[in-house]
């Protein structure tokens, strides 16, 4: 996104870097907990169920990259490094 304003002769550009969660999204693709997730998110939906394990997690990001992983899986996103 780049916003550009042109206040009495001054132009002012400000360009946003991409969102937290975008960079977070990035940054799964080589973390175990992602992996695990895509895992469990191909099997799942090659046995049509619904979110079958039920993992935890200690830490709130090793969660969020399971579910990130999962989620990726099921819409398709093969974006692991096998």
């Amino acid at each position: 996104m780049v916003l550009a304003m042109n206040i009495t002769g001054v132009t002012v550009r400000v360009a946003a870097s991409p969102s937290p969660q975008e960079q977070h999204d990035q940054d799964d693709s080589n973390n175990k907990n992602y992996e695990t997730g895509m895992r469990d998110g191909r099997s799942d939906q090659a046995h049509n169920r619904d979110h079958y394990k039920k993992r935890t997690f200690k830490k709130d990001d090793d969660q969020k990259a399971y579910e990130s992983g999962y989620q990726s899986s099921r819409q398709g996103n093969s974006q692991d490094h096998r």
